[in-house]
């Protein structure tokens, strides 16, 4: 009977792998996520559109689109899951929390040097490392607590946190993304991978998730290639106990030949313990015992002579790069082409190399990457056999089994979200947020009152007054009142993440976003667009493609921020009283097709590559961590203050200059006699096919560049009167008006946050591009309504 592919099963059938398609990084990352010849992998559902699918294999779930599901071939399974759990009536010895033995005793048991530690007064530095949803953030916070800082892995847009622990002041963790293993696959991967190859830290700090143990491992092996010290933190060992299940944390760490210690990172147990082990690593250079994983007995032992042939005919070239001899041993099996350059290996090399891996190929009948997978995967297979004891379903996959029925429902899944998504929006923007900011705003207001009466009452030089007044306390006022609404918001963002539901909305989402060559994940950035677009646009960082990120990025300001509704409801009054809601929600609608146009030209002309492959990894739904969220939250707005203020303050001091002083550098009592009314007067003209070639209108046009609510204040203040207005524009320049508000550039701060998450270069480019499409759309609207006859 002929292969059918994975895509062909049926909902709750258990099928085999026994041959994995695709190329590139692609295959690389299916592999390393299990899907290996001989896996056992169950489909599970469908996402509500059809498109992509679940799967449950090693343990956990993972979720490939139909189209990569098909690249997979598979046969009936027969007999035992590859990786079975191990008997269960077994009984192990299990230490508590932070219970293993001593760090002396432990490097005893290594036969460790310790004649050449690390001098002391040198910084310690640690790698945090870990896959994804395994309390790594948590374990970062309740290592440094609030020392840590935020900078940049140089090249990508992923955050570098690092900081001191707690008590060490001798110390540097650094975060690094969270990853499934070091292949490059994805920039985070690449990141962590040269962090530790690169800047050479004294220990690694592996968190793994003890409820999948099998997942989590094969991260850990890969580490512990790299020959660095090590230490392993065994996370959620509250929920593996809870669960009535056990793991032989001596016996691991006797196989692994690395500290283990079970800690729950939530409630800060055994992490004291875990620092005692990972100093004593570090300062001892005390590299794992293992960090050979074949077995000679398998397979006749061709992975085994492989891979030691290999090693010793690059030895050499690997000291000379640097590179740990197994690791790059196996990145070169493999085919990793980033090894390779490194190695800077000859003619004769490489193809003494090849020779090497045709035949372990031929012998072992499997590929080269899945034949290393494979040589992982039965490793740790051995692993869970002789160390763990768990129940067949755990509280937690129970509980999120049965609230996904709701939440990734066929017919349920898409109210529910936008119910949720409703929640966090009226939260945020009507009653907390807004509240907040309400707060803000008045104490700004108080401020500036009392500081314009002082500077007045001391007679302060009124360039001076006007400057501050007008200049920097209006940057304060444009920035501060957004802050409570970036507070509220990545709030309730960072508990929909911390619990695993974002990556239930981008499972629920994928089909319908890939058509216009986005995934699943970009749509919370697009919908938190329709509140603030800083937020939304500093909420893309967490999308795993760079070309996603960016195209995302693109598309945030057409969404109608909140601010925008200060311009609508002015002119909605004025013009259309009785249909503002018709009016209005012609807008939002405008502003989702256009985007939605705009993704569809980019996709298919200038970038037609698809959005990344939909492999991820479901997370059992989980309590957030208070410290954690509260933490991300005041990192997120220090990190939008400091960074949108510099911007916004220049833009500020740039617009007060030009609208408080006339060509002759005179300070101006009237704004109709400043530079700003000069250079307005002169682009006036061309929005005259808008229908709006006032030069009033087009000073608050740029004055608009600051935030959107100072069109509607600049308006009042240059035409004085609403029937002033009424006498410029007609009901269809207003219209017109409101569409090119909607579309052209965001305001000061969203550039700034653009600025940080891409370039100066991409902000000025999404501005220009913006007005573009804001004046070509605009014009549109207008020709149209004059030959509907509403001119």
């Amino acid at each position: 009977m002929a292969d059918m592919t994975l895509a062909q099963a049926e909902i709750g059938e258990t099928v085999e792998v026994a041959r994995v398609g695709g190329d590139g990084a692609l295959r690389q990352h299916f592999l390393d996520m299990g899907v290996i010849p001989g896996a056992h992998i169950t489909l599970e559902k469908y996402a509500p559109m059809g498109d992509p699918m679940e799967f449950r294999v090693h343990g956990y779930q993972l979720t490939l689109r139909v189209a990569d599901a098909q690249k997979i071939a598979t046969r009936p399974a027969v007999g035992r899951h590859a990786y079975p759990d191990a008997p269960s009536q077994r009984v192990t010895h299990h230490p508590g929390l932070g219970e293993t033995d001593s760090p002396q005793a432990a490097a005893d048991a290594r036969t460790s040097d310790h004649s050449n530690p690390v001098p002391k007064g040198e910084v310690l530095t640690f790698a945090l490392a870990g896959n994804q949803n395994c309390g790594k953030t948590t374990l970062f916070n309740d290592l440094t607590g609030a020392s840590q800082h935020v900078g940049n892995f140089p090249g990508v847009t992923v955050d570098r946190k690092s900081g001191p622990i707690k008590g060490h002041p001798d110390t540097d963790v650094t975060d690094l993304p969270g990853i499934y293993s070091l292949s490059p696959y994805s920039p985070e991967e690449i990141v962590s991978r040269e962090f530790i190859l690169e800047e050479h830290p004294h220990g690694i700090i592996n968190i793994v998730d003890a409820t999948n143990i099998e997942r989590n491992l094969y991260l850990t092996m890969q580490l512990m290639e790299l020959g660095v010290p090590m230490v392993l933190a065994l996370n959620m060992m509250d929920e593996v106990q809870g669960n009535g299940g056990t793991i032989d944390v001596n016996a691991l760490e006797d196989i692994l030949g690395i500290p283990v210690v079970p800690i729950s990172a939530v409630q800060n147990e055994g992490v004291a313990e875990l620092v005692e082990h990972a100093m004593h690593v570090a300062r001892y250079r005390e590299a794992p015992a293992r960090q050979d994983f074949c077995a000679p007995d398998d397979n006749g032992g061709a992975v085994h002579r492989c891979l030691h042939a290999t090693m010793h005919l690059i030895e050499d070239h690997a000291q000379r790069a640097g590179i740990p001899t197994r690791f790059a041993a196996t990145k070169l099996i493999e085919g990793d082409e980033r090894v390779s350059a490194a190695l800077e290996l000859d003619a004769n090399e490489l193809e003494m190399v090849e020779h090497i891996v045709s035949q372990m190929e031929e012998e072992r009948g499997l590929d080269r990457s899945a034949a290393i997978a494979d040589m992982r995967f039965s490793f740790i297979k051995r692993i869970v056999a002789a160390t763990v004891v768990k129940p067949r379903e755990s509280r937690e996959r129970e509980r999120s089994r049965a609230v996904d029925r709701v939440l990734t429902g066929k017919w349920t899944a898409i109210p529910t979200f936008a119910l949720i998504m409703l929640g966090v929006f009226l939260l945020t923007f009507n009653v907390i947020g807004a509240f907040l900011q309400g707060l803000v705003s008045s104490g700004v207001d108080l401020f500036t009152v009392a500081s314009d009466e002082g500077l007045t009452a001391v007679g302060a030089n009124p360039v001076v007054h006007s400057l501050i007044v007008d200049g920097v306390l209006n940057a304060v006022g444009t920035v501060l009142p957004i802050a409570p609404i970036i507070v509220t918001m990545f709030f309730f963002l960072s508990l929909l993440e911390d619990t695993g539901y974002m990556a239930r909305v981008a499972f629920v989402m994928d089909k319908l976003l890939r058509k216009i060559g986005l995934s699943g994940r970009s749509i919370v950035p697009m919908l938190v667009g329709f509140g603030c677009t800083v937020p939304a646009v500093m909420s893309a960082r967490t999308l795993p493609s760079e070309r996603d990120r960016k195209l995302t990025i693109a598309l945030t300001p057409f969404m109608s921020c909140s601010t925008k509704i200060t311009i609508y409801g002015y002119f909605v009054a004025t013009f259309f009283p009785g249909c503002g809601g018709l009016v209005m929600c012609a807008l939002y609608l405008l502003g989702i097709l256009v985007g939605v146009l705009v993704a569809l030209v980019v996709h298919k002309s200038v970038d037609r590559s698809e959005a990344v492959p939909f492999v991820m990894e479901l997370p059992n739904y989980r309590l957030p961590s208070a410290k954690s969220v509260l933490m991300l939250v005041w990192e997120k707005t220090k990190d939008f203050l400091t960074r949108a203020f510099t911007v916004v303050f220049v833009a500020a001091v740039a617009v007060w200059f030009l609208k408080s002083f006339s060509p002759s550098l005179q300070l101006v009592d009237s704004a109709g006699d400043s530079i700003l009314a000069l250079v307005a007067s002169g682009l006036a003209p061309l929005f005259s096919p808008l229908g709006f070639g006032d030069w009033r209108i087009a000073t608050a046009l740029i004055a608009g560049f600051m935030a959107k609510e100072v069109v509607v204040a600049m308006l009042t203040v240059l035409f004085g009167t609403t029937a002033e207005l009424l006498a410029v524009l007609t009901p269809l320049g207003a219209f017109t008006l409101m569409v090119f508000c909607l579309l052209y550039t965001p305001c000061v701060a969203a550039i700034a946050a653009i600025r940080r998450e891409l370039s100066g270069r991409w902000a000025v480019g999404i501005v220009a591009f913006q007005c573009v499409v804001a004046y070509v759309v605009a014009l549109l609207v207008h020709v149209a309504g004059v030959l509907l006859g509403l001119g």
